[in-house]
């Protein structure tokens, strides 16, 4: 992407801080519901979400915002 392109893009941010506690006992506070596979799918929350993106033009890359505990989650 050029530098003016970068300037024009959008830039998709996911909220993923949360802790779940409305899913327990699924998730648990080390491992909320983002990183969970509900739907037996292969795939967890987030990892859907951000497949939600795959396709669309004119984005930058996707900045997840997650709990410090989190981190290397997410990184995976």
């Amino acid at each position: 992407m050029t530098k003016s392109a970068s300037a024009l893009a959008v830039h998709p941010v996911i909220l993923s801080g949360g802790v779940g506690s409305r899913l327990w006992p699924l998730s648990r506070e080390q491992y909320p519901k983002q990183f969970l596979d509900v739907a037996a799918s292969g795939r967890t929350l987030l990892q859907q979400t951000l497949e939600r993106l795959d396709g669309l033009t004119g984005l930058a890359a996707p900045l997840v915002v997650c709990n410090e505990a989190h981190r290397f989650l997410v990184a995976e």
